[in-house]
């Protein structure tokens, strides 16, 4: 009898969901599901994984967004998310570019640390295979463009984007899970300055997928 596969939970927002670069407000357009990253990542990884992508647009870390509701709180759904699908092996959070929002009023090191508090709320579910804690991999996105139908909801957020990687990158170091950031490798689309292009999708899921390879040996 083969072994069960393991599980890999994908934490996201509209760029782990595939929501095609905005052309207008309102547009919920999205990659078909054999583009879009994850997918890639779980052809990558095989049969021997289950890939639960997780991935809904406008999600925060641990905002309450007044204009798009509460649900949008990553921090709110993620106990529950990570309840019903345990055992899981490995957790992969990939959030912060929306809290780069002004209505939020929060920066590098702020958003940083808010996907710490993700984390510990990882760990305290024990989630993990016999009730450990998962692996757990932290990716920063991109920095972001102030363009588009998008202008205004990000405005002054992409200044706060350049230096959003190196403060994942402490809090990742300081908290002791896997780090990888996408910027200088991938570069989100001049259609809108938040969402990716099609060409974009194997990058991410190669960089994600050496990722976990890497905190799953850390675990062992």
């Amino acid at each position: 009898m083969s072994p069960a596969p393991k599980t890999l939970l994908l934490f996201g927002d509209s760029n782990t969901h595939g929501t095609v670069p905005l052309r207008v407000l309102g547009q919920f357009e999205r990659y078909p599901i054999n583009l879009r990253w994850p997918q890639r990542l779980s052809d990558t990884l095989g049969s021997g994984w289950r890939v639960i992508d997780e991935g809904l647009p406008g999600r925060t870390t641990v905002h309450d967004d007044p204009v798009e509701g509460p649900h949008k709180n990553g921090a709110r759904v993620l106990p529950a998310i990570l309840e019903s699908h345990r055992p899981i092996d490995c957790v992969v959070i990939m959030l912060g570019t929306n809290d780069l929002k002004p209505r939020f009023a929060v920066g590098p090191v702020d958003i940083a640390q808010s996907v710490a508090k993700l984390i510990q709320a990882v760990r305290a579910t024990s989630c993990g295979p016999a009730g450990d804690a998962p692996a757990i991999v932290v990716i920063a996105p991109p920095p972001i463009e102030e363009r588009g139908v998008l202008h205004e909801i990000f405005k002054g957020g992409h200044a706060k984007s350049v230096d959003l990687g190196k403060a994942l990158e402490a809090m990742a170091t300081r908290e002791g899970v896997t780090f990888a950031d996408l910027a200088g490798r991938i570069a989100v689309s001049p259609v809108d300055g938040i969402h990716y292009e099609a060409d974009m999708m194997p990058i991410i899921a190669q960089i994600v997928v050496e990722a976990v390879m890497q905190a799953m040996g850390d675990q062992s």
